[in-house]
């Protein structure tokens, strides 16, 4: 699975995972009717408490992104509730992280979109 979990961090295990998992969605890592590994399975893969894997799973199934089929597993909807907010949310907290960094460094925001332009051309 691509998900992985910084212990180091301040963003609770828990929020990482469902971020990963839903960035994994967002991008097609993971695809409509994928199945996910087990609770216990990714509990035991990322060195983490399987209660916060199973709050993780409940919650992307309340969100419409996951289903559970009993005796079956977990799976990503069909259509899952992974929208375009989402995505534009992530691309806002990208954006910030650049921008907080360039402007530590002295550039302008003249001098920030410039580089930004030139990236996107070559």
């Amino acid at each position: 699975m691509p998900f992985s979990i910084n212990p180091e961090s301040r963003i609770p295990i828990y929020v990482q995972l469902k971020e990963a998992i839903k960035f994994a969605i967002a991008t097609g890592e993971l695809p409509p009717a994928s199945q996910l590994p087990t609770v216990r399975q990714l509990a035991v893969e990322l060195k983490i408490n399987a209660n916060t894997v199973a709050r993780v799973y409940l919650e992307l199934e309340s969100e419409g992104v996951l289903s559970t089929r009993p005796g079956k597993g977990t799976f990503v909807r069909e259509h899952p509730k992974i929208n375009n907010t989402y995505k534009e949310e992530s691309l806002g907290e990208l954006l910030d992280d650049v921008i907080i960094k360039a402007s530590s460094l002295g550039f302008s925001p003249a001098e920030l979109l410039k580089a930004f332009e030139k990236k996107l051309k070559g």
